[in-house]
């Protein structure tokens, strides 16, 4: 399902950390985020939809109607195969049958939550050899976002410090918009070929934000720089080039090092770590404050253990918990709706995070009491 990619020579180096990364992601131990504040009480999932019965008849509703767009989109990505719409159709009806089995007994495959729905359709796909239906979405966008690096950073470079902290979170949100796991977002970019990243920063919601930290997290950013941060990334593309990236060149500049995780396999458009090496590559190619960091390895690509769009914060890649440890981790970065809404949200750390997401589902927008792209920008410290 995934390969082991030649790691560049800055982390070929670190082989005693690495040597993991060789055997095959599937037989590697996954243990706990060594930053969680009490990993016995930990609850990945916000939402346990066999006790909302409203939640679970949204979502069930929400995976059946997706489903038309996925086989599509299945399809198309392996246009040299004969039997590509075959196996899309036994996928679409063994998925299928699966959410109707839920529909009447939620418990059927155990604990029911989006993450699960969100899971079990990843493995169904594997099973008809649809490993990763967004790879030529991934490698279109990844072009596309490495052609206006430069400008964003450019641009960026020439705020005041204050006015540029701002820039950079809203980069940040403004990426996480391309999710093509999002039907409000797959529309868009479906329809309309120019909507892009600037486009994206109009659709989010004006401050005060939803969940709106941001006043803390700027007073925070005048006082000394963290040791190291941990991001966990989200979507290939816009996101992690004109978003992520350059908040990590800034976070750089300060003088914290930085730990960037992506995802061991391949799930919707999200980032993985074997793309997120040639993304670095290329970026490093363009900027010296990111050739610099991998260079000397204060900036450091690693994979998460996972394939799934969420996140689970016990079950993490071993390599990825001792170099936390390794290089005491003081602040952890949670992106996306996946990852910091439907799992994480209420994840209570040992250190400083940023839990931050821009809501694409107009639903649960209204649940959480705002609108659709309305933002949660969730700075938490942990108590004394």
């Amino acid at each position: 399902m995934s390969t082991s990619p030649e790691l560049c020579p800055t982390q070929r180096a670190r082989s005693g950390t690495f040597d993991l990364l060789e055997m095959d992601r599937l037989e590697r131990p996954l243990v706990n985020l060594p930053l969680l504040l009490d990993p016995s009480s930990y609850v990945p999932d916000t939402v346990d939809l066999t006790d909302d019965a409203l939640a679970r008849k949204y979502w069930l509703t929400c995976f059946e109607e997706a489903l038309d767009g996925v086989v599509k989109r299945a399809v198309a990505s392996q246009p040299e195969s004969m039997d590509a719409a075959e196996r899309a159709e036994k996928f679409r009806q063994k998925y299928w049958s699966k959410l109707q089995t839920l529909r009447h007994q939620p418990f059927a495959y155990g604990t029911l939550t989006v993450r699960s729905l969100l899971d079990t359709r990843e493995h169904c796909l594997n099973e008809f050899n649809f490993p990763d239906p967004y790879s030529k979405v991934k490698q279109k966008e990844n072009g596309l976002a490495l052609k206006c690096f430069q400008n964003v950073t450019r641009s960026l470079d020439s705020l005041g410090w204050e006015e540029r902290q701002l820039a950079l979170v809203k980069g940040l949100l403004a990426g996480n918009v391309f999710d093509w796991g999002a039907k409000a977002v797959s529309d868009v970019l479906e329809s309309e070929s120019q909507f892009g990243f600037e486009e994206a920063k109009r659709k989010l919601q004006e401050r005060p934000w939803l969940v709106d930290s941001y006043n803390e997290w700027l007073q925070r950013l005048k006082g000394p720089p963290h040791k190291c941060a941990l991001i966990f990334a989200d979507n290939s593309g816009i996101d992690i080039i004109l978003g992520v990236f350059p908040f990590v060149r800034e976070l750089l500049f300060r003088g914290t090092e930085v730990i960037l995780a992506c995802n061991s396999g391949p799930a919707l458009n999200d980032v993985t770590y074997s793309e997120s090496l040639i993304v670095a590559e290329h970026i490093a190619a363009m900027d010296p404050i990111i050739h610099s960091a991998l260079r000397e390895e204060r900036l450091l690509l690693v994979q998460t253990g996972s394939s799934s769009p969420c996140l689970d914060l016990s079950r993490l890649d071993q390599g990825l918990a001792v170099l936390v440890q390794e290089r005491g981790a003081d602040l952890v970065v949670i992106e996306g709706m996946g990852r910091a809404v439907h799992t994480n949200y209420h994840a209570a750390l040992c250190c400083e995070s940023l839990k931050l997401a821009v809501i694409k589902n107009a639903w649960l927008a209204e649940r959480l009491g705002g609108r659709l792209f309305s933002v949660i920008f969730k700075y938490e410290v942990p108590a004394e």
